[in-house]
């Protein structure tokens, strides 16, 4: 018989999961190779996935298209290693005991892809540090 040890999670928030968060899980889950377990939401979702975060993922090859914002819930939380806000100050919760990070970015709503760009490689950087902290090792 043999165990498989469950692999780490983490859960990315911001007000409206349609940038920010769903940049960093696309970047988590590419450069994780499917080894953590990926969550995105948001406090106030928007209807769709803001399409310069889209454009500026799919520059690094990687396709966040399909992906809808989601509304945060506790279970989500709960079932989360770390969680990670972004720049969405008093709009996120505070959940004491996770592994808690803020990550203050600018929003890259309205924005064209030129002050996108930046924000997405800050995103890039900050998630290749996250996954040192959570023991996995990049694929790419």
């Amino acid at each position: 018989m043999t165990t498989t040890e469950p692999r780490p999670s983490a859960l990315f928030v911001c007000v409206h999961n349609a940038g920010r968060s769903q940049m960093a899980a696309g970047f988590l889950r590419e450069l994780s190779g499917g080894a953590v377990e990926v969550r995105s939401a948001g406090s106030m979702p928007a209807e769709m996935i803001n399409p310069t975060a889209v454009e500026a993922m799919l520059e690094k090859g990687i396709d966040i298209r399909a992906e809808q914002p989601k509304i945060l819930t506790n279970e989500a939380v709960e079932a989360s290693d770390a969680v990670i806000t972004m720049g969405c100050g008093d709009a996120c919760p505070y959940y004491p005991g996770k592994n808690y990070q803020d990550w203050e970015l600018e929003d890259p709503a309205g924005q064209g892809i030129e002050a996108v760009r930046p924000i997405r490689d800050e995103i890039e950087r900050r998630v290749r540090v996250l996954l040192t902290e959570l023991g996995v090792e990049p694929v790419a």
